[in-house]
């Protein structure tokens, strides 16, 4: 895949959605990496209807922590995985209560410290809240990059540089929504709905479906 056709796959995907946002809710950055702390192997769905009810009694690492473990657990106990992201949580809590003023900090290196905060996190974190280029691989995206050729690579780490490298520069920021949606509602992961796709004619799949 060339330049001009990744430039054209891109532009088509803004035309289509100029203003690509997550499907988490949230309404500050510490609410944003809770969010994403939950959303491990957990869909968005099930964690907005989490959060809905958790943010508006704790959306601070002060208030958080009052919670404690047992307390938040009663509000995601419906997310996959929950006892260990309570842990996770609470912990990441007292350390930006006690090592950042409360603050989400704004490095890879200081969000990757965080308990249960991996690098797709912290790139979400990144990316989403604080508006830096980095590029949060995730399944979806991982299928988007191998799938239509524009970014292949063996693990996703391999497509997370790729597409720092070859994604054009004017649409990094908004490159990772872009592609988890495309992912997430089109180039599905059993069988693709090509026919919906704006960038069928660009993609290199060779397995294409049609109804």
């Amino acid at each position: 895949m060339n330049k001009e056709i990744r430039y054209e796959i891109f532009s088509r995907l803004r035309a289509e959605n100029p203003n690509p946002v997550t499907e988490l809710e949230y309404n500050s950055p510490f609410e944003l990496l809770i969010a994403v702390l939950f959303s491990a192997q957990a869909t968005d769905v099930s964690v907005n209807k989490a959060t809905r009810k958790l943010f508006p009694v704790a959306n601070t690492p002060e208030t958080m922590l009052a919670l404690g473990v047992d307390g938040l657990k009663t509000y995601i106990k419906t997310i996959g995985l929950f006892n260990a992201k309570a842990e996770n949580a609470i912990k990441t809590c007292k350390i930006l209560v006690e090592q950042h003023n409360s603050v989400v900090p704004e490095t890879r290196e200081e969000l990757e410290a965080l308990p249960g905060v991996g690098r797709k996190t912290a790139n979400v974190v990144l990316n989403t809240a604080f508006r830096q280029v980095a590029m949060a691989v995730d399944t979806h995206i991982f299928r988007f990059g191998n799938r239509t050729k524009v970014a292949p690579g063996k693990n996703v780490l391999e497509v997370e540089m790729k597409l720092l490298k070859f994604v054009p520069k004017e649409f990094l920021l908004d490159a990772h929504h872009w592609m988890i949606l495309h992912g997430r509602y089109i180039c599905v992961a059993r069988k693709p709905k090509c026919d919906a796709c704006i960038i069928e004619d660009l993609c290199e799949y060779k397995e294409k479906t049609s109804t």
